[in-house]
């Protein structure tokens, strides 16, 4: 008899991801405006860039799963010039994720899906990877605030 135990429900995945979304967001807050745009070491990224891929990833890929669709992957469509239209973007963001997070249902999560033409795997992958990659470049948002003076938010601190 092979019986599967869930480990984590959609809804505290969603929970989850909008946590670090959270926190995502009080760093963005937390960079003065010019260095948002302008600041970079080694060769990496500003923090807009990496704000600009994260903002490309989640909502879009959320609607491509939900809908079905596989689009190009399209960071470039969407050029802001404040912060401030980066955190009404956000906010959005945070919106039509949940808005498509209700139309899953628990069955999508093992479902393949080739996101954006290039991954196939299954939906909870794919979603993990928006999880990792946001971690990731909130990572470099952390050591661009500390180089700055600047104390980031706790990691911890994520409601």
């Amino acid at each position: 008899m092979n019986t599967a135990t869930q480990i984590i429900s959609s809804k505290d995945l969603l929970k989850h991801w909008q946590g670090h979304r959270s926190l995502t967001r009080r760093v963005i807050e937390a960079f003065p405006e010019k260095d948002f745009f302008e600041f970079s070491i080694g060769g990496m990224r500003p923090f807009s860039e990496l704000t600009s891929e994260l903002l490309a990833i989640g909502a879009p890929a959320m609607k491509e799963i939900v809908n079905r669709e596989g689009k190009p992957y399209d960071e470039a469509s969407k050029k802001l010039s404040t912060k401030a239209q980066y955190l009404e973007k956000w906010d959005e963001a945070t919106e039509e994720i949940n808005n498509y997070w209700r139309q899953l249902k628990d069955e999508n999560f093992s479902q393949t899906f080739n996101l954006f033409g290039q991954y196939e795997f299954p939906v909870i992958e794919n979603i993990f990877y928006f999880i990792d990659n946001e971690i990731h470049h909130r990572g470099q948002g952390y050591v661009y605030l500390r180089i700055l003076g600047i104390e980031p938010p706790f990691f911890w601190e994520r409601g």
